[in-house]
């Protein structure tokens, strides 16, 4: 017994001892060790006892079997720009050390200081392959590492798991090279959609929601009755046809080398299944795009963009294979048959192209307005592939949580959740008095559990009790942080904790997403291109099918708040969400008369042109003014108490490098909370206060922060040396623009 209590206290001894020395690098290492690791499930396929047959199973049903077109002859193309090291450069810097390697094992940190040392290496072996327009075969096979599926009921069917593809390095950054080139034909001649979203630059979730929460409060405005249906397609990247870039190179749209080099990628690959236990055996894969290659999802979406059509009072939005219908009409009873007529002619469009949509992940939701809330709830379900789909009360779209009046409450409640069981997990990390220094915890607290309790705060604001409950878990984190007492006063906490309010940080969010909005450009953003038309854009494009002229002339109860005008209080009329981004924008825009515009070499056209460095200083100017934003608002909105002297900062402060019991007792003393043997309890509310060492004035935690009294010599060289020692940790910045 005595020998296993050693074991267990020597690895305790470890583990504390590998926390109090983890630093910035080390600190993500912690966190993956106290969330652990899950025994992933193993295949038990139906049919399939032997790991051969688990093999052939999972090979039949991943993917299917529609051989490809072969590939062209190799002929050289002399028009092709050659590669320089400009783009191997900037392929690298874009590719993460930790990913992990192909079948060749070699990591992107091999191929980084390969072109650090020579450069020329990389640039020999990819400028014939451009030339010739060809991939070659020796970079076309990768593993197929068969992952679980989170949530499935039952793991006994293939379509439990995924199968992730790794590819050589070497070939993903050939690929990266590619992919970039291609995506400047591709917006040069207008090849994508306006209205398709993600793997695009300057496009995330973000832009999709806000543009389809824009679209239903805008047909809302005269009183028209809003569904819209939410689809997923089915087994996206496998559906990708190498013909699609000939076909728009005979409409006159991609390079031929381009074309060439995407149909030599997609065909005659190979792929090893890796799972337990797996045979080895490597089959051919002559079907659909790479899932692990930077350029498969540019692929993806030069395919599907042909389902995309305008929709009269209605909306079509996609992000990569996430596909809403947003329609509108007087009555529920027009809207529902509408809305069927809709899908049906998206559904003959897909299944021409050999797509289909999944009928487990569709969605319905009627939305309504506060006005409706006493009125009869629309239940018309609607019909997909035989199956009827009733309307929900909710659900949630690319990590946002919507309900039929578009309440926040849903979404902070989730997300809520989320971090709250994140933040159970890493606060192993760092118990009271033990663990991670401060400024490690910190660190988690902006770049983990923030995110997390956050996202969706650029689209949504949540309302008082909302606000309330999160920042009552954001008190925890900061208690956590800083190893204070309950006790300590919350506005002193928030500044020794370097943690702003909540509100402040969906404020500081909601700029910053104003901010990517305003400065895109509106031929690629769908949400910059429904702005106000007077709103100061370089650009006067604007979406063909933007619904914004249905709310001219409606009467006052109705009309929307114009973008430049404050809400009223109380809100009686509010404005419609791309108004209120735009509104956001007028304290840091002031004295502009145009805003710059990020991405400018994708825009087309641009009618007011400016220089590239102009628009870049400019752009940098408004981030600098947005960082320094919180930090004006801390002091104004949230003042701590008189004798509290310190001001509020967004970076750790230099003692927050000791362990976390020191920290936590030098915290606490700050705030007038620390053990002082002087210090008045309620046991004994007469004891003397004075200080020990000189008696002339009360003991306060002061001495250990500043210098202390000139008559207190003791006190000053101490606090001296103590300020001398203290280490000056790694700090991070949470308002990253």
């Amino acid at each position: 017994m005595g020998y296993f209590k050693a074991i267990k206290a020597a690895k305790n001894k470890h583990w504390s001892s590998f926390l109090l020395t983890a630093t910035p690098q080390s600190l993500w290492t912690s966190k993956r060790f106290g969330y652990g690791r899950a025994q992933p499930p193993f295949p038990s396929l139906r049919g399939a006892e032997t790991p051969q047959q688990m093999n052939n199973v999972l090979l039949e049903h991943f993917p299917p079997k529609e051989p490809f077109s072969p590939p062209p002859r190799l002929r050289p193309n002399r028009s092709a720009p050659p590669v320089t090291m400009e783009e191997i450069a900037s392929a690298l810097s874009k590719c993460s050390p930790t990913s992990a390697p192909g079948p060749d094992w070699i990591p992107y940190s091999t191929w980084k200081q390969v072109n650090q040392i020579n450069p020329a290496i990389p640039l020999h072996i990819l400028a014939p392959l451009v030339l010739l327009g060809y991939h070659a075969a020796s970079l076309k096979s990768s593993n197929g590492v068969v992952l679980d599926k989170p949530g499935k009921p039952s793991y006994e069917s293939p379509s439990s798991f995924r199968i992730i593809v790794l590819i050589r390095t070497i070939s993903k950054i050939f690929a990266r090279i590619i992919a970039a080139r291609l995506l400047a034909a591709a917006w040069l001649r207008a090849l994508l959609h306006p209205n398709q979203c993600g793997s695009l630059p300057g496009l995330s979730t973000y832009h999709a929601c806000l543009t389809h929460t824009n679209n239903v409060r805008t047909l809302q405005r005269p009183c028209l009755k809003v569904s819209s249906l939410f689809l997923h397609i089915k087994a996206g990247f496998d559906v990708v046809d190498n013909n699609t870039l000939a076909r728009i190179r005979k409409e006159g749209g991609i390079p031929p080398y381009l074309v060439s080099w995407v149909s030599s990628f997609l065909a005659e690959r190979s792929r090893t299944v890796v799972f337990q236990r797996a045979p080895g055996t490597t089959a051919p894969v002559n079907v659909g795009a790479p899932q692990g290659s930077p350029i498969s999802p540019l692929l993806f979406l030069l395919d599907v963009r042909r389902l995309h059509f305008g929709i009269p009072r209605g909306l079509m939005i996609s992000y990569v294979d996430a596909f809403t219908l947003t329609v509108a009409s007087l009555s529920y009873r027009g809207k529902i048959p509408r809305l069927q007529d809709i899908l049906d002619s998206l559904e003959r469009k897909a299944s021409r192209l050999g797509i289909s949509f999944s009928v487990a992940r569709t969605e319905l939701i009627h939305w309504r307005t506060p006005s409706q809330r006493h009125s009869p709830k629309c239940a018309s379900p609607i019909q997909v592939k035989g199956e009827l789909f009733h309307p929900g009360n909710s659900m949630g779209w690319l990590g946002y949580w919507f309900t039929p009046a578009l309440d926040p409450a849903a979404h902070f409640s989730h997300r809520l959740a989320l971090a709250q069981g994140a933040f159970a997990l890493i606060g192993r990390l760092s118990p009271p008095g033990a663990g991670l220094p401060p400024y490690l915890c910190h660190k988690l607290a902006t770049s983990l559990i923030a995110p997390i309790l956050l996202y969706g705060a650029d689209l949504f604001t949540p309302s008082m009790g909302t606000t309330t409950r999160l920042d009552t878990f954001w008190l925890n984190v900061q208690r956590w942080t800083t190893n204070c007492f309950s006790a300590s006063p919350t506005g002193i906490l928030l500044v020794e904790s370097c943690l702003p309010h909540v509100s402040l940080l969906i404020n500081h969010r909601q700029r910053l997403a104003a901010r990517r909005v305003v400065c895109s450009p509106p031929s690629v953003n769908p949400a910059t291109a429904r702005l106000d038309p007077l709103f100061p854009l370089l650009s006067a494009h604007a979406a063909p099918d933007s619904s914004r002229a249905i709310t001219r002339g409606l009467s006052s109860v109705y009309l929307p708040v114009h973008w430049k005008t404050p809400r009223p209080v109380p809100p009686i009329r509010h404005h419609l969400p791309l108004d209120a981004v735009a509104h956001r924008t007028i304290p840091f825009t002031l004295g502009l008369s145009r805003l710059p515009m990020i991405n400018s070499h994708l825009a087309c056209p641009t009618p007011i042109l400016l220089s590239r460095s102009l628009m870049d200083n400019t752009y940098s100017a408004l981030k600098k003014t947005l960082r320094e934003k919180p930090l004006e608002e801390w002091s104004s909105l949230f003042p701590t108490s008189g004798y509290y002297l310190h001001p509020p900062a967004l970076h750790p402060r230099p003692f927050m490098g000791f362990g976390k019991f020191v920290a936590g007792r030098l915290h606490q003393m700050r705030a007038g909370k620390g053990y002082l043997g002087a210090r008045p309890t309620w046991r004994s509310p007469a004891a003397d206060t004075s200080c020990p060492r000189c008696g002339l004035e009360p003991e306060t935690c002061q001495p250990l922060s500043y210098p202390a009294p000139r008559d207190c010599t003791a006190g000053r060289a101490s606090s001296t040396a103590s300020l001398m020692s203290v280490p000056k940790p790694h700090s991070g910045h949470p308002f990253r623009c």
